[in-house]
């Protein structure tokens, strides 16, 4: 078997179920903007492309982009200071982290949530076992775009034969697709299965523990 030599993980819904502060921030600031709130199963539809996507689905149909802008800035504020509220690691992410760097392997973290909120939360909660930690920033185009991917892997000093990438979304599946990257498409975050499968996943795993064995020879 032929290992891989790099993970490179999608955050929310992948390492860190961050949904119940995702919500909070989200209502926060609809209720500031004296907008309907919205369900915890509406927020986890709404994400997965960067935190101004999700306001823009999250505030009433027609609403100007003056209104999307003001209740965006109420979200990063509230999220920056709850964003570690009720959000922890999924049952076994940890376990993982701590298995493959003591096999040597190399591990970078790639997000749409924006850049601040994604170092701190990674600093937090897995401190020295991720090597490289990137958000969304206007120096660099998100997913489902290859850029902030093959940033990682320049920074890990590994190319696409070297890495694969596991994540929980549609986005996730077409981020990977775009780099030429092989992807893990994990069961336990944001999106079903099904959903999933209708987006051209290939890969499944159920548990972390199940990452440890997958091998080069995964294709698309």
């Amino acid at each position: 078997m032929t290992e891989y030599y790099a993970y490179i993980f999608d955050l929310d819904g992948t390492l860190l179920d961050t949904l119940g502060d995702l919500a909070a921030s989200v209502n926060a600031a609809l209720e500031a903007c004296q907008m309907p709130c919205r369900s915890i199963d509406e927020v986890r539809a709404f994400v997965g492309n960067g935190v101004r996507v999700l306001m823009q689905r999250a505030v009433p149909e027609g609403t100007d982009e003056k209104r999307i802008e003001e209740a965006l800035e109420v979200f990063r504020r509230h999220y920056l200071v709850h964003s570690m509220d009720t959000t922890c690691p999924y049952e076994g992410i940890i376990t993982l982290l701590r298995a493959l760097k003591s096999r040597g392997k190399k591990i970078a973290v790639v997000s749409n949530k924006f850049q601040k909120a994604t170092q701190e939360l990674c600093a937090h909660f897995f401190g020295s076992l991720v090597d490289v930690a990137i958000g969304e920033s206007e120096q660099i185009r998100k997913k489902p775009a290859p850029d902030t991917v093959l940033e990682a892997m320049r920074r890990l000093n590994v190319d696409t034969t070297q890495a694969v990438y596991i994540g929980d979304s549609d986005v996730d599946i077409e981020t990977a697709r775009n780099c030429s990257l092989p992807c893990i498409s994990v069961l336990w975050g944001f999106r079903s299965r099904d959903f999933l499968l209708k987006h051209g996943a290939t890969t499944f795993v159920e548990s972390p523990q199940e990452i440890l064995v997958q091998n080069r020879n995964m294709a698309w």
